[in-house]
């Protein structure tokens, strides 16, 4: 099992597949995918078997494909594919912006995916503009309903709250999943190496949100060791549930248990750690075993916090970059 320096064990591997995405969300590309000019090449189907086989023989349950936008891949079904048939690895999960979510879900579903994380900014269609400049939302509501006909259990939306956009939208938020069974989750505005000022000018705690939610008698539910970083809450009168990802919160990083990998086979030990560390060239010498042992010394590097609350942002510039 992999384990670092504080005794932290992770069982969850967030593997970024492309770090370019269609949208332009205020609060991680406003201007729009900005293409390097020399870019890397994505980690090609070869590549990703031989992580996800290294991390699975390392105690890794659980993998999360994220982006950029991972539904820009046309091979994505193969890679879910790839992942759930792993030995190890019990759960394949996405987070997606939903984009052609409707063409899309189905393919994904029966190549074994077993959870989809949306991000919907806004119930408001305007709104929703506004912050990703696209006039999608209903389309991907479309695709998220088609999710819950073919019987996919695990489907939650990822929401940032921002002061100057929706930040007075919680309570539609919570109507919605009054009589829908699907994970609500608010992820708290994180500071990021090119968005300072809008950060100060949107940045909403989330201990102000879990606040609202007791007062209005939702309870906490205890997490299982591989799930994510959210603290969930259930309410008898409600279907749906929320989680909050608060990572301005004491002791938030206690509990990690998860690493990421980005598209260009670098291991990240930290969201806002900084520069990743090489894996690629191992996966290119058939030789499993020294890259389980390289992951295993890397891991050992990882720090006790993020130090968020410093102001310190690491190498991420913003969060397409791997994953979020």
């Amino acid at each position: 099992m992999l384990q670092d320096n504080f005794g932290r064990q992770f069982y969850y591997l967030r593997l970024s597949i492309t770090d370019v995405c269609n949208f332009k969300c205020d609060y991680c590309l406003p201007d729009g995918y900005q293409k390097p000019d020399t870019p890397t090449p994505e980690l090609s189907l070869s590549e990703i078997g031989d992580i996800a086989r290294a991390f699975a023989a390392l105690g890794t349950k659980k993998i999360r494909i994220t982006g950029g936008e991972p539904a820009l891949r046309k091979d994505l079904p193969d890679i879910i594919e790839l992942c759930k048939s792993t030995p190890g690895i019990e759960s394949v999960a996405i987070t997606t912006n939903g984009y052609r979510l409707p063409q899309y879900i189905d393919s994904w579903v029966n190549a074994g995916l077993d959870r989809l994380n949306v991000s919907i900014d806004s119930l408001d269609p305007k709104m929703f503009q506004a912050i990703t400049g696209h006039d999608r939302l209903q389309e991907i509501m479309q695709g998220i309903k088609q999710a819950e006909t073919i019987g996919l259990s695990s489907i939650k939306v990822n929401t940032v709250l921002m002061k100057q956009f929706n930040g007075h939208q919680l309570q539609q938020y919570l109507n919605w999943i009054k009589h829908q069974p699907i994970t609500l989750r608010f992820i708290e505005l994180m500071q990021t190496g090119d968005n300072l000022t809008f950060f100060n000018d949107n940045h909403i705690a989330g201990s102000g949100i879990k606040q609202q939610l007791i007062e209005q008698g939702w309870s906490p539910i205890l997490r299982s060791k591989s799930a994510g970083p959210a603290e969930e809450f259930q309410h008898p009168d409600y279907q749906g549930r929320v989680g909050l990802i608060m990572p301005y919160s004491k002791d938030f990083c206690d509990s990690c248990n998860r690493l990421r990998v980005s598209s260009s086979g670098q291991l990240h030990l930290c969201l806002f750690g900084e520069q990743g560390l090489p894996l690629r060239h191992l996966c290119q010498h058939d030789d499993p075993e020294a890259l389980q042992q390289q992951i295993i010394e890397y891991v050992k590097q990882k720090k006790v916090s993020h130090f968020l609350q410093q102001g310190e942002t690491g190498a991420t510039k913003h969060l397409a970059m791997i994953g979020g």
